[in-house]
């Protein structure tokens, strides 16, 4: 039941939808908003693709470095038959 209190590596909650949403709620209370769609949807893009580099534990410096040079880092698909 709580396997988390003996386990650092488990999360406190098996929601990852909540924590990713954690953010974009600080963000909003901090800025009270964004002015146009096109920068939520940029910060969107950004947000995610930093949220899918840890889920694959990669450096997120080194991630975002490669994406701003050209070379992103884009995981893998699941190729079905």
């Amino acid at each position: 039941m709580l396997l988390f209190a003996r386990d650092l590596t488990v999360p406190f909650t098996n929601n990852q939808a909540e924590r990713d949403l954690r953010m974009i709620k600080a963000q909003l209370k901090i800025s009270g908003g964004w002015r146009t769609r096109h920068s939520v949807q940029a910060w969107l893009r950004v947000r995610g693709y930093i949220s899918t580099a840890r889920k694959h534990s990669l450096h997120l410096i080194t991630a975002l470095r490669d994406a701003i040079t050209g070379n992103p880092w884009l995981p893998t698909t699941a190729e079905t038959t």
